[in-house]
């Protein structure tokens, strides 16, 4: 991401007397109590860009669009540590980073979303299929296919990836933009960064992994000369049509629709053709099924040892069958891995699938395999109801 080359602000910041300075200065509570404007652009609109900030005056300050409840997140321990660190690393100018960190807010609601569920909770599999594969779904979905068809054939042709595989995404995600979540992305990055629920097992990790999120989404407005306390996403702070983390645009954003940024909230062509990219990059395989139907020979049947990669592929065909399970379907030259999906279904038996390479990608989006299933039983759907012949077939 672009930083700002000779920026006096910046380079200054390795002054021992210089970051002293500003962490007196942050320390006053009145230097952390900030009145922001009440309005909030339009969902379905862009947020006005603000101008760049080594353009802009020395006092500028990003402003909310909306007040938002919660202590100011400078309360909590080592946020001011962080800031000068950050925008010393980074060379960011640092009055423009701690005037967006001033108006960010520890919200104890999304520290109690973080919280796991009880461990006695059953997964079932059944109900969580009823939650996206259903009719209201595939009907949104298929007027999005029937809108950006041509989209979505250009990056199955650029990548790879089916076309029901991503609008299928898009839609267990945000329900086709109708879900895009509420919070600010820097009040969700600050609370999980600063105050994540000590009681995780991850706690240190997922501290950790949000506040370089928090990090990422500070530089990537920076770059871009926009405000960085519009946007709004999920508690965890993801944002846009397919819920994507501030380090996954870096990574993985692309420009679809040529227009000179990635924008995953208005863009449909810039989300499909991220979440393409996306998948690609952790080693989609064209032509590849995602998992076949599995049966098992009771007589050397060795669950145990089949589970315990999880929904790693780790297992040849050979492997595979010695410990008695059969992949059924499998083609005569598929040489890949495989790996045995479980689903459990509540108090029923569960269910089990042969998972491909790319059932475990799809689940680098999203670590579960139940999504993963998800995802491809809505594609599957989505699939069925496209026409069967001429032009459209394959849109």
């Amino acid at each position: 991401m672009r930083s700002i080359p000779n920026d006096p602000c910046a380079s200054l910041l390795g002054s021992p007397a210089l970051a002293i300075a500003l962490a007196l200065l942050l320390a006053q509570p009145s230097a952390w109590a900030q009145t922001v404007p009440a309005s909030s652009p339009s969902p379905g609109k862009a947020a006005k860009p603000a101008k760049p900030f080594k353009q802009a005056p020395a006092n500028s300050k990003p402003s909310s669009p909306k007040p938002a409840t919660g202590r100011p997140l400078g309360e909590l321990s080592g946020v001011y540590d962080w800031a000068i660190d950050l925008a010393a690393r980074e060379g960011l100018d640092p009055q423009w980073v701690m005037s967006a960190l001033r108006q960010a807010r520890d919200l104890p609601s999304i520290s109690k979303l973080m919280q796991p569920p009880p461990s006695a909770t059953p997964k079932n599999w059944a109900a969580y299929r009823d939650r996206f594969v259903e009719s209201k779904r595939t009907e949104a979905g298929q007027r999005f296919w029937a809108e950006h068809a041509h989209t979505l054939l250009r990056a199955e042709a650029r990548w790879g990836v089916p076309a029901e595989i991503i609008a299928a995404i898009i839609g267990v995600e945000t329900f086709y933009g109708r879900h895009m979540g509420g919070f600010r992305i820097i009040d969700a990055l600050g609370t999980l960064g600063f105050n994540f629920p000590a009681s995780h097992p991850r706690a240190a990790e997922r501290t950790a992994f949000f506040r370089g999120e928090l990090a990422q989404h500070l530089k990537s407005h920076a770059a871009a000369g926009t405000d960085p306390l519009i946007a709004r996403g999920s508690y965890a702070g993801a944002f846009g049509l397919p819920q994507f983390m501030p380090s996954s645009l870096a990574r993985w954003g692309v420009d679809f629709d040529g227009d000179g940024r990635v924008d995953l909230s208005t863009s449909a062509q810039d989300a499909i053709g991220s979440v393409a990219n996306y998948l690609h990059a952790f080693g989609w395989k064209a032509g590849l099924a995602t998992h076949f139907p599995v049966r098992f020979e009771a007589d050397r049947l060795d669950k145990d040892a089949l589970l315990a990669p999880d929904i790693l592929p780790s297992f040849t065909r050979a492997s595979f069958e010695a410990k008695g399970a059969v992949a059924e379907g499998l083609p005569e030259s598929f040489d890949g891995p495989l790996a045995l999906i479980e689903l459990q279904n509540g108090e029923a038996s569960p269910s089990y699938v042969a998972g491909t390479q790319n059932f475990y990608v799809i689940t680098r989006y999203n670590w579960s395999s139940y999504y993963a299933m998800a995802v491809i039983e809505l594609a599957q759907a989505l699939r069925a109801l496209r026409p069967k012949s001429g032009s459209g077939s394959r849109g």
